[in-house]
């Protein structure tokens, strides 16, 4: 009988054990005994998730005891891959959710790694590991795969069973099981690679290539900024070439488009090739923060002589309609205004958390013709919904209005990417 055990119940984790909980007998196994026991209530505090959905998936149990796994013959791996400060990879995560499964990976288990890697990490490193903390021998006695996660948090059009999925495994036998419990939860297609570091390798450059188009579409409108043209009606007259791929300017941030190119970056390096391109990229999209705050600068110069700014930031998540602040270039802004001394409050009706040792604060509710600049980072459907007029009643008469990504009419923004 399959049991899936599924390691991690965030963004990837959840939606993960809630689809394969329909099909087949499921454990999410997490760490902290908090987001179990909300969980156990049906409640996913992400936002991703209903409780409904929890609920159905009849055959999903959790907890938050890593030895309760000792059942599962699947044990899927979807923890966080982050990157340390110096830009390297962060494989910790991995590394102790592993070690975790010291006493319970047995003879014949299959371990699925979701989290995005560079190549040769499956098998070069979490096989090794796995060797040594059970004594037992790589495609022999255990086996392994790598299934790349495609998940968009805050999408509700595609979601995890209609987005195509990658898999792989460790020898043929294994690609074959792996790509059978897959299909089972996938209406989309199921593609499967030849070997691991193929998967690996498809994951890493699908972000690497996202994040190098934006970064091109970015360095565009800093230029285009200079020469007074406006980056959006350049794009849109573009666009009606057929073949022109209309990317749009903007933050970059989160744990994958922001992250994954430095795993592509680091692996590149280590085999002695310098990644140009790849590197420029991030050192592009990093700069936007700083590129905003300085035109935001200049503006406030020219329209205000008293010292005491009040600024307004419309969202701080790291895209639109999620709750998920890592990476976030909103954060980044922030921090850049408070340094220069302006008095800085965040709405984000999508994010319900606090943030620590911050010198901005996060309100519930915007104050009515208070503000002498808002700028709006994250394009929430709710500030759709919201409408140009009831934000710009936030604002005091003389308004400063910067409209990052183009939300409303040019004729209503200040300035805009």
């Amino acid at each position: 009988m399959i049991k899936i055990g599924i390691v991690g119940l965030g963004y990837i984790g959840l939606p993960l054990a809630v689809e394969f909980g329909y099909k087949f007998k499921v454990l999410g196994y997490d760490k902290s005994k908090e987001r179990i026991d909300e969980l156990k209530k049906n409640l996913d505090v992400l936002g991703e998730i209903s409780s409904k959905k929890i609920q159905n998936s009849k055959k999903l149990e959790f907890t938050f005891n890593p030895k309760d796994l000792i059942d599962c013959n699947y044990i899927i791996i979807a923890v966080p891959t982050p990157i340390f400060k110096n830009k390297l990879p962060n494989l910790n995560y991995l590394k102790k959710a592993i070690l975790n499964l010291k006493d319970v990976i047995k003879k014949n288990d299959i371990i699925i790694l979701e989290s995005t890697v560079y190549p040769g990490v499956t098998e070069e490193f979490c096989a090794p590991l796995i060797e040594k903390i059970t004594n037992l021998k790589f495609n022999e006695d255990f086996f392994m795969g790598y299934c790349p996660e495609r998940i968009n948090p805050g999408d509700k059009k595609y979601t995890i069973e209609n987005i195509n999925k990658i898999v792989s495994g460790s020898n043929l036998l294994t690609k074959k099981k792996i790509e059978k419990i897959y299909k089972k939860i996938i209406k989309a297609k199921v593609i499967a690679t030849n070997t691991i570091k193929v998967a690996e390798s498809a994951k890493v450059i699908e972000n690497a290539q996202r994040d190098i188009n934006i970064a091109f579409i970015n360095e565009i409108a800093k230029i285009f900024n200079k020469l007074n043209i406006d980056t959006n009606e350049v794009l849109e007259a573009a666009s009606s070439k057929w073949n022109f791929i209309n990317f749009k300017p903007g933050l970059v941030g989160g744990h994958c488009i922001s992250v994954d190119p430095y795993y592509l970056s680091y692996i590149s390096k280590k085999n002695n090739i310098e990644p140009k391109i790849i590197d420029k990229g991030r050192e592009i999209n990093d700069s936007m923060p700083l590129f905003i705050v300085k035109n935001l600068k200049k503006q406030i110069k020219l329209n205000f002589k008293k010292k005491l700014i009040k600024i307004l930031i419309l969202g701080i998540t790291f895209k639109e309609n999620c709750s998920d602040i890592r990476n976030s270039k909103s954060i980044d802004i922030c921090d850049l205004l408070v340094k220069q001394n302006f008095k800085v409050e965040i709405y984000d009706p999508y994010f319900g958390g606090k943030i620590k040792n911050k010198n901005f604060k996060i309100i519930k509710k915007p104050k009515k013709n208070f503000y002498d600049v808002i700028l709006i980072t994250v394009p929430h459907d709710y500030f759709y919904s919201l409408g140009y007029k009831n934000i710009k009643s936030f604002g005091k008469k003389n308004l400063l209005f910067f409209d990052i990504k183009s939300m409303f009419k040019k004729e209503f923004s200040n300035f805009r990417l």
